[in-house]
């Protein structure tokens, strides 16, 4: 993974893990160790789900560049629909306080898109790859014209 990928991850992950020992902090306090559960499961959940949708958007970027708008938006489309999923599926569960984790993922996800825009916004990316400069100029021989 290049260096601006990684930065871009680990601008993006440090606050949403941040936000995930809040919200276990506060889910603790107010829910009781099955509230601190379902928060540091969400924010797992959430960190999961977006760096790997982050890795695959950059591949995506690299590899097909004509399909990465269509493929962000599908992405996150499609990672905001498996979001609601965990939450319907584990929203009877006994493991961990299912308000807790539901609220958690909201927080963790806008916790998540706010610093990846942030630092995307911050990323010095070049948008044009630049040509190698060997085949635009001739290369110069020992005879003048």
């Amino acid at each position: 993974m290049p260096s601006n990928d990684v930065r871009i991850l680990l601008q993006a992950a440090v606050p949403t893990a941040a936000v995930g020992a809040v919200a276990a902090a506060v889910s603790g306090v107010v829910a009781g160790g099955k509230g601190a559960v379902g928060a540091l499961v969400a924010t797992l959940v959430v960190i999961l789900f977006m760096g790997v949708g982050l890795y695959v958007l950059q591949r995506t970027a690299k590899t097909l560049p004509h399909l990465f708008q269509a493929m962000g938006l599908m992405l996150y489309t499609a990672q905001i629909l498996l979001l609601f999923i965990f939450v319907a599926a584990f929203k009877n569960t006994t493991l961990f306080n299912p308000k807790a984790f539901a609220i958690s993922i909201v927080a963790a996800t806008l916790a998540w898109i706010g610093a990846q825009a942030r630092a995307q916004m911050k990323a010095k990316i070049l948008y044009v790859e630049p040509e190698s400069s060997k085949g635009d100029r001739p290369e110069k021989t020992g005879h003048s014209s």
